[in-house]
């Protein structure tokens, strides 16, 4: 190590003396070039000032190479020299021909007034042909050597951030990409040159360039687009057949963090997205900042996303509870990480044993309680019905009474957009769990409400994780039902949702967040297809194996009985509570804990007679 280090440093000692030496010889050179073109090169005419610029020469050297060196030009990597190192080289002849002419000004020296001027302009033409002649020649060298092996790439994009990727892709050694062709769709660009690379169409003539350039890979640089207008260019790009990468959000050309590195390969979300849901930063704060807060399931995938986003706001006490020791133990270790300031509890414990839930809450009193603890598999959950109802419905009923019990503010339920209708044993218990909060809300002082939302993408058990799983073992990729359509959102947007709802909670409201428009599951698994570098069908199959027990074609966000309200937040709505009769409520939630109890064979029947939507269609083949 320290052998490669003396190394270098030699290495850097010979480059500056090399440098100097160079600079040494530019000099002179052109004190002398600047006098006898003063005088139209007639060396009779010069003569006279001749013998006084030799004496100064000496003087003149070790001055420039005095002023040189706080001005960086032998601390620079003129391999990427650019125009900062060129305002250098500017000042620092200026300042050296400054101090010729106030010498000439103050009689120290007799040369012609025009002499310093003339010295500048020769000075800076000159160093600055040397040093930008390196990186001239280095790219030159680059360019012939690396160009046969380079991917045809189109770049999408000629602003800021494609003009900054450009330039890194033809002057980084990392580059593996040769840019043939740019596509913008300011139609008053078409033609020009962006770095000597024209800009040959918008984006309608993606499909087309693609064949006509003979492209490998496609990189989209526009980080201000807009979700709708990604989404139409990279359907576009789909359609070509390249592999598609791009180039994440603005905040990243904001930070000037905009390199080959940043650039990914193109994510299912940069097809599916949509803009995000927009929430209010300092009422969530005000909400959690040094409040008590407890994530039931918060090893989960929204639970674990919770835990992350609440400890940002700087609560007094993070409660983190789960079941599932591995999942506790990696996002506690992830907090600990990025927050070591919190103050984290992480336990082991099960929703189900009401003894445990009534210990934690009488050790750390939690002032808001979000309940993310659930099974949500619904195939598993028609063929164990009792766990999903022990699980689902006492789990959250434990962890509600508890909050009742010892006077926590706030308690939101995750609920889920099959609890609409539901046509599954997993959907209609989260039905009676959103049933539990409004009956909790009636009787006590802490706000009960729940958080309804579709599917998470890339979430634990989603189609996302399974579809790639299949993929990357050659197919076939599985799909119920070529017409099966669902709603889809983001875990951040999902978690943002909830923080925002426990702001606006009051009383058994179930807050609903408006999801656009639903997205076919057939859809998704081709373009994850292509996005992996195939073709559906040729390459990798997609096999529709019929709906599963309890699953419907489509999601509902709301039931029809529901009203619909708006909330400060345009893309959060909230359902009316239907009239619910507690005390008959409650009766049979102790019929129904009983039966789970015994692992009843009609816990459906029973089920059915709580949630008058509930009901059992059998599978669409």
């Amino acid at each position: 190590m320290t052998e490669t280090v003396g190394q270098d440093r030699r290495k850097k000692i010979i480059r500056v003396i090399c440098l100097i030496v160079i600079d040494i010889f530019i000099i002179m050179s052109s004190a002398i070039l600047s006098l006898t073109i003063r005088f139209d090169f007639s060396v009779a005419a010069a003569s006279e000032y001749m013998p006084q610029l030799y004496a100064c020469l000496p003087v003149f050297t070790i001055l420039s190479v005095a002023v040189f060196i706080p001005m960086k030009l032998y601390s620079s990597l003129w391999e990427f020299a650019s125009i900062a190192e060129l305002m250098h080289i500017l000042y620092a002849s200026a300042i050296i021909c400054l101090l010729q002419l106030i010498a000439i000004l103050m009689k120290l020296i007799v040369l012609p007034m025009s002499f310093p001027i003339l010295n500048w302009l020769f000075l800076t033409a000159m160093i600055a042909a040397f040093r930008f002649s390196y990186r001239l020649l280095r790219g030159t060298h680059y360019t012939k050597t690396k160009k046969s092996t380079r991917k045809r790439t189109m770049l999408i994009g000629a602003g800021d951030a494609g003009m900054l990727v450009l330039r890194e892709f033809q002057t980084s050694v990392n580059s593996e990409n040769q840019v043939v062709c740019v596509v913008d769709d300011n139609i008053q660009k078409r033609g020009r040159y962006l770095r000597n690379v024209k800009i040959c169409g918008t984006r309608k003539d993606i499909v087309r360039l693609a064949v006509e350039y003979d492209i490998e890979e496609i990189i989209f640089a526009i980080p201000t687009a807009s979700v709708r207008d990604r989404k139409e260019i990279l359907s576009y790009c789909q359609q070509s057949g390249c592999r598609l990468k791009i180039l994440p959000g603005i905040f990243q050309l904001a930070n000037g963090e905009v390199s080959v590195q940043k650039i990914r390969d193109v994510d299912i979300l940069d097809l599916l997205g949509r803009d995000s849901v927009q929430v209010d930063m300092s009422e969530i704060s005000q909400m959690l900042r040094q409040k008590v807060v407890l994530v039931t399931g918060g090893g989960g995938s929204i639970g674990s996303e919770l835990c992350r986003q609440i400890a940002k706001y700087e609560p007094k006490t993070l409660i983190l509870v789960d079941i599932y020791e591995n999942n506790a133990y990696e996002i506690q270790q992830e907090l600990r990480r990025a927050y070591p300031e919190l103050n984290l509890v992480t336990l082991i414990a099960s929703v189900r044993d009401s003894e445990r839930i009534l210990a934690i809450f009488n050790q750390y009193h939690p002032q808001i309680i979000f309940h993310a603890a659930a099974h949500k598999h619904v195939p598993l959950m028609e063929d164990s019905p009792n766990e999903a109802i022990k699980n689902n419905v006492f789990g959250t009923y434990h962890v509600a009474k508890a909050a009742a019990v010892y006077r926590a503010e706030t308690f939101v339920l995750i609920s889920t957009d099959k609890a609409v209708n539901p046509t599954n044993i997993m959907g209609a218990s989260k039905r009676i769990c959103e049933m539990i909060v409004q009956m909790m809300a009636n009787s006590s002082k802490t706000k009960f409400v729940a958080v309804r939302f579709g599917n998470v993408l890339g979430s634990n058990g989603s189609v996302i994780p399974l579809f790639k799983k299949q993929i990357a073992e050659g197919g076939p990729v599985t799909v119920t039902h070529p017409d099966i359509i669902r709603f889809f959102m983001t875990i951040p947007e999902a978690v943002s949702l909830v923080l925002q709802a426990g702001v606006y909670a009051d009383r058994g409201e179930i807050f609903v967040l408006d999801m656009g428009e639903p997205v076919r599951i057939d859809d998704l698994a081709r373009n994850l297809i292509r996005l992996s570098g195939f073709e559906p069908d040729l390459d990798i199959e997609v096999k529709y194996t019929g709906l599963r027990p309890g699953e419907k074609l489509y999601e509902e966000m709301l039931m029809s009985e529901e009203g619909l309200r708006t909330t400060a937040n345009e893309l959060i709505h909230i359902g009316q509570p239907l009239e619910l009769n507690d005390v008959e409520f409650a009766k049979q939630l102790v019929k129904l804990e009983t039966a789970c109890a015994e692992n009843s064979d009609q816990i459906f029947d029973m089920v059915e007679q709580i949630v008058p939507t509930y009901r059992r269609p059998q599978a669409v083949k």
